[in-house]
């Protein structure tokens, strides 16, 4: 699946829709995610931390 990215004050940032989210088992509410780079290639995951309030 290939996303523009979008306007972020000074920076850019990747909209991930309810379906791409559902299928790595993400709440956006409580969970965080994880992000990696390898061979020019980013990697979004599930992380290991939930949200702090």
């Amino acid at each position: 699946m290939e996303r523009k990215l979008i306007r972020s004050g000074t920076g850019w940032c990747a909209y991930i829709n309810n379906t791409v989210l559902e299928l790595i088992e993400v709440d956006p509410e409580v969970d965080m995610i994880k992000y990696r780079v390898e061979n020019n290639e980013l990697i979004i995951s599930k992380g290991s931390n939930k949200k702090t309030k």
